[in-house]
């Protein structure tokens, strides 16, 4: 825990770093760190951001039960104003709804927010550290975030015995002496790295060094150039140093350029056979021909990432910045409704809305004294009403059904379930769900109803029985059910996958030779339901009567023969038909 400490001492010295997140798996010691930061800044205020904090907690108000009392405007702090001058805690920083991380990029941005809501309109400051943390496995957070923070921490798995063993006797006991000898040191440390900090020396050289660094990984933007030279600086006070040296720009590359890049630096080596070139003669030495500082800086820069390249590829999978560099563009968008993150309150009725009791009391608060000389008591009228407006992620359901009929079923199955594994990978972040049924013989079956479990869809996958007809009709008879109750739970986007060849010969009711008519009626009916098809078409000897494009064309979807298509390939087909 040597380095993810070092970060907490290096951002309770230099404040302009802004703020630390700390990635890894539960029970890295997160929390546990996060929390602990107060213990080496005695006094200073930690103020915790909840996941569901809504933007009146957020930014503050109206404080009503005052306004009520005295007649008149009372304004309550958020929770980003208390925060002003001391340290916001944000765990699980990649569950943080839209809404709310906005705003906080505002105020990591600015150091105040302009509040104009609700009549009021002020200026509040917040200025404070901010730490976070998240788990990968979760998904990731909003790279604009992270990009405002100075310092990225990779956490070690805390795996081992003895370390387990630390962690409960830590919290069994905490006030233990050695620790408590441990944090007085630290604090000591800190003033004396504080009283020296402005006389730390960073040359143009090491500057040139750490900017070469950050292009040859591929950073964007200048805060890193920045962040990095400030980490230097303050990893050369903390050792009680007075000048930048090799190892605190080894620690600014690891803690802050390192987790932004976004591709390997190319290194080019001379060939093994290629000889060096002879030495040139020159009688006297012409400085508008030497090497100038830039070559020396690209040089010494290669010397540092040498000195981090082992965490290069791991840094690269698990960070957002180079998956932003190279991921599908667009989102699932969001709908409206009466679930989701409440986002306003309007002037409505309660017929099938929901109350928003606290705006109601808002509104009718300025009017209570001309009220009361009335009735004598708090009066509300009609026009005090305010009902809530939510708005929820507009996450995609995508309904996989797999021919289990003939030879080629076996087949299917494979790629059904590894395109299953790769769509679920970022179902959490895109809150899409995935929905499993089979079908041969004489029926449909929904083997598994909307789901985001990966092990409960493997299982399913694993049972499917095959052999027999191709009862398609059947098929989307049943897809028409699924997607009907998808809908009214707020799914609108709803993509139906079918892995089949497209020859129908069991009909619900029709004799084989109307059973192409049947499928052609009921298509009609699930293309008039709004619901997008993308037919894969697996066959490995092509059809030349076309039986899957023409279904594809009743559906009203898009349709791709791919004989040997991959998981990856199936899943990348299904994400790109959201947005058809």
């Amino acid at each position: 825990m040597d380095t993810p400490r070092l970060a907490l001492l290096m951002l309770a010295l230099e404040p302009r770093l802004r703020g630390c997140v700390f990635v890894g798996p539960p029970g890295s010691g997160k929390s546990a760190l996060m929390h602990g930061f107060a213990d080496l800044l005695p006094g200073i205020q930690q103020v915790a951001l909840p996941l569901g904090c809504d933007q009146e907690a957020l930014l503050g108000g109206l404080d009503l039960e005052a306004t009520l009392q005295r007649g008149e405007r009372v304004i309550r702090n958020g929770v980003l104003s208390r925060a002003h001058g001391g340290v916001l805690l944000v765990e699980a920083c990649n569950l943080l709804a839209e809404g709310t991380t906005n705003t906080l990029l505002g105020a990591l941005e600015d150091g105040e927010l302009r509040i104009e809501r609700d009549g009021l309109s002020r200026r509040v400051p917040t200025r404070f550290r901010l730490l976070a943390s998240y788990d990968p496995a979760e998904g990731q957070p909003r790279a604009h975030l992270l990009d405002r923070m100075g310092l990225i921490v990779r956490m070690p798995a805390a795996a081992t015995h003895d370390a387990r063993l630390s962690i409960v006797d830590r919290h069994l006991n905490p006030a233990h002496r050695a620790w408590q000898d441990e944090i007085e040191m630290l604090r000591g440390v800190l003033e004396l790295a504080r009283a020296s900090l402005d006389d730390v020396e960073m040359t143009a050289a090491q500057q040139e060094e750490l900017c070469a660094s950050a292009v040859a990984l591929g950073v964007q933007g200048h805060r890193a150039d920045l962040f990095a030279s400030l980490a230097a600086r303050a990893s050369a006070a903390l050792a009680l140093r007075d000048r930048v040296q090799r190892e605190d720009l080894e620690l600014a590359v690891r803690l802050v350029l390192l987790p932004r890049a976004t591709r390997n630096p190319a290194q080019e080596e001379p060939a093994p056979n290629e000889a060096p070139p002879p030495p040139q003669e020159s009688p006297e030495p012409n400085t508008a021909d030497a090497p100038g500082p830039e070559m020396d800086s690209l040089e010494m820069a290669e010397e540092i990432l040498e000195a981090v390249d082992t965490e290069l590829p791991a840094v690269l999978d698990a960070l957002p910045f180079s998956r932003s560099r190279r991921s599908r563009a667009g989102s699932r968008g969001s709908t409206a409704g009466t679930r989701g993150r409440h986002v306003a309150s309007v002037p409505g009725t309660l017929k099938g809305q929901r109350l928003d009791v606290i705006a109601t009391l808002r509104a009718a608060a300025p009017w209570q004294r001309l009220r009361t000389r009335r009735h004598g008591n708090l009066t509300l009228r009609a026009e005090d009403i305010r009902i809530k407006r939510y708005k929820s992620k507009a996450g995609a359901l995508f309904i996989f059904a797999v021919d289990a009929s003939g030879s080629m079923a076996l087949n299917r199955m494979r790629q059904a379930k590894g395109a299953v594994h790769s769509l679920l990978e970022q179902a959490y972040v895109n809150r899409d769900k995935v929905a499993l049924m089979s079908f041969r013989a004489q029926s449909a079956d929904l083997l598994l109803p909307p789901t985001s479990s990966v092990e409960l869809l493997r299982r399913a996958v694993d049972q499917i029985p095959t052999g027999g007809g191709t009862p398609l009709a059947a098929t989307l008879l049943l897809t028409l059910e699924v997607a009907e109750q998808a809908k009214r739970k707020g799914y609108g986007n709803i993509v139906l996958v079918l892995l089949t060849d497209g020859r129908a010969n069991i009909g619900l009711r029709a004799e084989r030779a109307g059973v192409d008519q049947e499928l052609q009626g009921i298509a009609a009916a699930v293309a008039a339901r709004g619901l997008k098809t993308l037919l894969i078409d697996t066959q490995r000897s092509f059809v030349s009567h076309g039986a899957g494009q023409k279904l594809a064309r009743w559906l009203g979807g898009e349709y791709l023969y791919m004989p040997s298509a991959g998981s990856a390939a199936i899943a990348h087909a299904a994400r790109s038909a959201v947005a058809i």
